[in-house]
């Protein structure tokens, strides 16, 4: 394995702002391959710059998104920035193709305002401001051609952002993603929710079950939120954003490892699946037998046929009961959690009184019994 140290990248932020600059450089008869631009924490930070031209009034370039060793989905994609130069000083900003415009509040930037965060807000003001004749102001529009598409594998459409990717980013700098950096990424869905009055959400661990939930059991769309594995990082976020109830909606899968107390469900981090579904049939008074196959078997849902050939299925409606208690063990009873256990076709195994009373509260289409 080498140790060779990861290679830091540059921010949507910086390649917008750097683009901006170069676009009013060659408004003024400069074609610069470099340009330098500064993060909102006084960093000096240079970025290489693809093209530049005058157009009327203005000037156009773009900068190469370069994230490091980061894997960013924006990695190698065109930031565009257009400026026209204005007779009145202030910097507007305004997204162009492939940036998104905010439609849902609870966000840091206003809805109806394009999906520019304040740290890149202020390096391209202070770019262009930088560069620009006193007494002239100048209306920038920044543009990700292909921003559309990509945005789609983001969760910008979840969080209410529509038309396009983000300009972000606080410092200037990509650090290669870590696992923090990616829990963090997950919690403005929560923000999102709460801004849109609700103090209760819904937690699915994967798009699988998000799907279900919204698609097969009239969950309301806005309500259901992904969490992957970072279960107990979520809920302590919950309880942050002032939620009142959650409901864990989920595979058998996920689920079973928060009966047992996990709350980072990878696979490489703890993976006790069979053992708690074993463990749980046995107090359940599953034969020994029943207990061996599951054992044996390779995952949860080819543990299903097992347990059901047993007559053992009340053990689903136990594994939900047990994930809310220890779910609310986990934020020492700052939440309510109710749980729902499904099979990967959408079949509900089991759940608990607490999830039938939060998600007939939101509208689900799950019989009454």
């Amino acid at each position: 394995m080498s140790d060779k140290p990861m290679r830091k990248g540059i921010t949507t932020g910086t390649c917008a702002a750097a683009a901006a600059k170069a676009a009013v450089l060659a408004w003024q008869g400069q074609h610069v391959t470099t340009v330098e631009v500064v993060s909102p924490q006084g960093v000096a930070l240079v970025a290489p710059v693809a093209e530049s031209h005058v157009v009327a009034d203005g000037g156009v370039a773009w900068v190469i998104k370069d994230a490091g060793d980061d894997p960013d989905i924006t990695n190698g994609v065109k930031i565009v920035a257009a400026v026209r130069v204005a007779d009145e000083p202030g910097i507007v900003i305004k997204a162009g193709e492939g940036v998104g415009t905010v439609t849902k509040p609870g966000l840091a930037v206003p809805v109806g305002e394009p999906a520019v965060n304040s740290g890149p807000r202020t390096m391209i003001t202070k770019a262009v401001e930088d560069c620009l004749p006193p007494g002239k102001g100048a209306i920038v529009t920044i543009s990700i051609p292909d921003g559309e598409r990509l945005a789609a594998r983001t969760l910008n459409p979840i969080l209410g952002i529509a038309g396009g990717l983000s300009i972000i980013g606080t410092t200037g700098i990509v650090e290669p993603m870590s696992e923090e950096a990616f829990k963090n990424s997950l919690v403005p869905q929560i923000s999102v929710v709460q801004a849109l009055g609700y103090d209760e959400i819904v937690f699915a661990p994967g798009k699988i079950g998000q799907d279900i939930a919204i698609n097969r059991y009239g969950l309301p769309a806005e309500t259901v939120v992904q969490t992957s594995n970072f279960i107990g990082h979520m809920l302590e976020n919950a309880v942050k954003y002032g939620m009142r109830r959650v409901l864990l909606f989920g595979h058998l899968g996920k689920i079973v490892k928060v009966s047992a107390g996990v709350f980072h469900t990878h696979n490489r981090m703890a993976d006790a699946r069979l053992e708690t579904l074993a463990a749980y049939l046995a107090a359940s008074g599953a034969p020994q037998a029943a207990i061996k196959e599951v054992l044996d078997s390779t995952t949860t849902e080819a543990a299903m046929p097992i347990i059901a050939r047993y007559n053992m299925t009340a053990v689903y409606q136990v594994l939900a009961e047990r994930a809310s208690v220890r779910a609310m063990r986990y934020v020492f009873g700052d939440l309510t959690v109710g749980t729902v256990i499904v099979t990967l076709k959408g079949e509900i195994l089991g759940l608990d009184q607490t999830a039938r009373e939060i998600g007939g509260h939101l509208g689900w289409n799950v019989p009454i019994e």
